[in-house]
């Protein structure tokens, strides 16, 4: 095996073209294919992957039940359930995430990137508060929330508030550092973006309490300051 993640796929055995070994594949991840989760099981006793995708709109059942067992023996490798088109989302199953056929490459491996674990010799992670933001596979983990990948504007939207905490950042300047443009008469794009970063990281993104907008001006992340200098954020120049 190379460096990259190891992912176990299970999928059955009349896939074809359908496979999400293809996806996967062309992502450069490593993946061991296993085409029953009784076979899952036996190679779990030896091994440990990075991530189990449990594919049961191949099989003949839901998955539910063998998702549950793959849940018993790992029990801290995050687990991927896709289930057939039409098919009712059962959280029984212990899955970490439940996605539904037909789905994008870009929505599995946007899932698959935020659930693998950080590659702390290669990844530049900046910290703050309840944030952690892993600037090369451009995700953030938020206590209480888990994590959540992220688009590369977003990723240096949010980037410029962490850097800044309890700082007014005025449009102009949210302008010029992510889409190095000081032109401000249309700042529909912004606020979208506003938007978005409020979904990952506020409790109630209708009643921000974080990332709150100062009206006629910008906007401000409310942090309390790190308690010890090992929290404070990494500074990084923006881009």
């Amino acid at each position: 095996m190379g460096t990259s993640p190891l992912i176990l796929l299970v999928e059955g055995q009349s896939i074809g073209r359908d496979s999400l070994a293809t996806m996967l594949a062309k992502a450069n991840y490593d993946i061991l294919i296993v085409r029953s989760g009784t076979e899952a099981l036996a190679w779990l006793g030896d091994h440990h992957p990075d991530l189990i995708i449990f594919d049961a709109s191949t099989m003949r059942s839901n998955g539910v039940r063998n998702c549950r067992r793959l849940r018993r023996v790992a029990e801290h490798t995050p687990i991927i359930h896709s289930r057939s088109t039409g098919e009712e989302e059962d959280r029984a199953a212990g899955a970490d995430v439940y996605l539904e056929r037909p789905f994008s490459p870009r929505k599995l491996l946007n899932r698959v990137r935020a659930l693998l674990p950080a590659d702390t010799q290669k990844e530049e992670i900046v910290r703050y508060g309840n944030m952690t933001l892993f600037r090369t596979k451009r995700s953030v983990d938020v206590i209480g929330k888990g994590e959540f990948a992220l688009t590369p504007k977003l990723a240096s939207l949010l980037e410029q508030f962490i850097r800044h905490p309890n700082e007014l950042l005025t449009r102009r300047q949210l302008m010029l550092w992510v889409w190095q443009t000081d032109f401000i008469g249309d700042t529909r794009t912004l606020d979208v973006h506003i938007r978005w970063v409020r979904e990952c990281i506020e409790v109630d993104p209708s009643h921000p309490q974080l990332l709150t907008t100062v009206r006629g001006q910008g906007y401000l992340l409310r942090i309390e300051p790190p308690k010890t200098n090992s929290d404070k954020a990494h500074p990084v120049e923006p881009s």
